[in-house]
């Protein structure tokens, strides 16, 4: 049980006591007493506080109609780093990083999903079950960069995880992760069309993220050919130490053009994965991204020997991690979750 809903217990047990005319003099009415005095402000889960997530112009709205502003990290592609998705990590994530929002990044080819479905997708549910538990947002991602050479497959993989997992408001459907230099108009839109398709058949609301050409930068492109779903929002991917005020610049043309943006993905080092943080250019991306109220992952859960993992080597996947197993990079994006401070620590 995690802390939010311990949380929510705790409430429901202050307001039978409220109500109560009869003072509870016992020593076990003692302690229960004591237990709601220790967790007197209970914290909603994203999904109690958000609810059912939609696109409306640029901007993506909670069920009450207000900006929705999702935070939280991106796991690294199953097939090399699948030993954290489970549910260790995603509670760890939930009640010491304060996540939003996960992001389950399938790896489709190089020995993943293509090659052996069974196993990629027993990972992805236990990520997508372990959100559901702690009441996160979670991406279903399609981590792939050639998706649109094989539209069957992705239909059949959507197509499954819609009828499983579209009755939750939980659920994200990312379609394509990075595209490379596939024509917007010709080859993207036709693909989504597809792929959303199958999903509407059996969850008609739930968001959908698209991929943008050239690794997910060329959001701007989308306004020549809008996809006509009413719930999709397109893919803006950065990474500090390489991109800097011209994709900024393509993100504010797009906003301008009432593209909404999702940051499904981005690093705080170079496009590779690998280098040292950058924390000036890191700190300019965050603040852009709050000032358009974007929503965003950061890349990655895993163990992997470069800048962009947030576990040293070796850490291991069935233990709840302490501070001791965060890297450089780790220590600083859950700073940046918990406290919002952007700065070099």
């Amino acid at each position: 049980m995690n802390f939010r809903t311990i949380g929510i217990l705790c409430l429901c047990m202050m307001l039978v006591f409220a109500c109560s005319t009869t003072e509870d003099t016992s020593e076990e009415g003692a302690k229960t007493e004591t237990v709601i005095e220790e967790t007197e402000h209970p914290t909603l889960s994203p999904i109690e506080q958000h609810g059912n997530l939609q696109v409306k112009g640029h901007q993506l709205l909670n069920e009450h109609g207000e900006v929705a502003q999702l935070r939280g990290m991106s796991f690294f592609w199953s097939q090399w780093q699948g030993q954290f998705y489970n549910k260790t990590i995603v509670d760890y994530l939930a009640d010491d990083w304060q996540c939003d929002i996960i992001r389950a990044a399938m790896g489709v080819n190089h020995g993943g999903y293509i090659e052996n479905p069974e196993v990629e997708l027993q990972k992805v549910d236990q990520l997508i079950q372990a959100a559901v538990d702690n009441g996160l947002y979670v991406i279903i991602d399609y981590h792939a960069h050639t998706a649109s050479e094989d539209v069957e497959s992705a239909v059949d993989f959507f197509s499954q995880m819609a009828k499983k997992y579209g009755h939750l408001p939980n659920v994200i459907y990312e379609i394509y992760n990075e595209p490379l230099e596939d024509s917007w108009a010709d080859v993207l839109v036709p693909y989504a069309q597809s792929v959303i398709a199958a999903i509407r058949q059996h969850d008609p609301d739930n968001l959908v993220l698209c991929g943008t050409r050239t690794w997910s930068q060329r959001v701007d492109e989308v306004a020549q050919k809008p996809l006509e779903d009413n719930n999709v929002a397109y893919v803006l991917h950065f990474y500090a130490g390489t991109h800097k005020q011209d994709l900024r610049d393509i993100g504010d043309r797009a906003i301008a053009a009432g593209t909404c943006i999702f940051v499904s993905e981005f690093g705080v080092i170079n496009a590779d994965g690998d280098g040292d943080i950058n924390y000036a250019s890191t700190k300019e991306w965050m603040q852009w991204m709050d000032k358009h109220q974007l929503s965003w992952c950061n890349w990655a859960v895993s163990e992997k020997e470069e800048g962009a993992s947030i576990f040293l080597p070796g850490t291991t996947s069935n233990q709840t991690p302490t501070a001791g197993s965060l890297t450089e990079s780790g220590l600083y994006l859950r700073n940046i979750l918990r406290n919002r401070n952007y700065d070099q620590p």
